[in-house]
């Protein structure tokens, strides 16, 4: 039986325990929230114990593996405590917001040689699978991503100390499949607006933003975002080369070629697949399968840090 344990209560922390309720030889055994009421909502819901101290709750519940569904401001030694117990981690995206807070956190995962997925979810569709297999030794020329869509209720979403923007905590997920299914960003230039959300209580962050990327195989890149709509909206992210234009769109892919446009579709929920090959990992002690560890998520956080720091600073910058 693998035992597991949560820190943080919030809206991902119901979308995970979903997935572990239905695996027969996982047990979820303790939830951890700073609101003591959110924590014995969920024990209550999905079992085991309610705590508002992790610290108490890892000494208490030994678990094999942690959930942290923290949001980024949160991440203040979750992780290192953890991994000085040896627990494995899975660590929901973005790691944080501090570069020396998240390169500590490595550094201890490394030493202590845990495992540690961060939930980087869209690399775990089987479109994008798919998608990464078909490009698999294509030349790319173009990548063009795009995440239009309401401003999320969350409180601490609209505050730039607390999510560092909608960049950072949410198109973070297109940079991550750029990196994923193009290559490496050699510079990013960015820019930002603001303005019409002025009338929304507690929201500091920017309206919407644009990057230009270069890659360092030689394509170009753009990626725009804005939580400003009163609709869903749309994301995408579309690839295109020599052979054929690919387009990612809800979960689905469109392969563009000379005469004709196949589509596919999910056949899988990706959350509850990362869940399975995460606990797969605890189980065996392999790794091969885990599609974002720690260090390679720390890429995808360094390249949306490099996006901020350009918007501050109007020049390009290095990841």
């Amino acid at each position: 039986m693998i035992e597991v344990a949560c820190v943080g209560c919030g809206s991902i922390h119901g979308i995970h325990c979903r997935h572990l309720s239905t695996i027969p030889d996982v047990k979820v055994a303790g939830h951890c929230d700073i609101d003591e009421d959110r924590a014995k909502t969920a024990a209550k819901r999905f079992g085991g114990e309610a705590f508002t101290d992790y610290q108490v709750m890892f000494d208490k519940v030994k678990p094999q593996a942690v959930y942290v569904c923290l949001p980024p401001y949160a991440h203040n030694g979750v992780e290192e405590s953890a991994a000085s117990r040896g627990i494995h981690l899975f660590v929901e995206k973005p790691i944080g917001l501090d570069r020396a807070v998240t390169k500590r956190v490595a550094a201890a995962v490394r030493q202590a040689d845990i495992l540690c997925s961060v939930a980087y979810c869209f690399r775990y569709s089987d479109t994008v699978a798919l998608a990464r297999q078909i490009l698999k030794g294509k030349p790319i020329s173009l990548v063009s991503g795009f995440w239009n869509g309401v401003m999320p209720r969350t409180w601490w979403w609209r505050k730039m100390d607390k999510s560092g923007g909608q960049l950072v905590e949410q198109t973070t997920h297109l940079f991550d499949l750029i990196r994923y299914l193009c290559g490496e960003v050699a510079e990013i230039y960015a820019t930002s607006s603001t303005g019409c959300m002025t009338k929304t209580e507690g929201f500091d962050i920017h309206d919407s933003c644009v990057a230009t990327l270069r890659l360092k195989n030689g394509a170009t890149g753009v990626v725009a975002s804005s939580c400003v709509s009163n609709h869903p909206g749309r994301v995408s992210l579309e690839i295109v080369t020599p052979d054929a234009t690919l387009t990612l769109q809800d979960g689905r892919l469109l392969v563009s070629e000379a005469g004709k446009v196949t589509h596919y579709s999910p056949g899988l929920d990706m959350y509850e697949e990362e869940t399975k090959v995460f606990l797969d990992a605890v189980r065996t002690g392999k790794r091969n399968r885990i599609r974002s560890t720690y260090g390679d998520a720390y890429k995808t956080f360094a390249l949306t840090m490099a996006a901020c720091e350009s918007i501050r600073s109007g020049l390009p910058v290095k990841p």
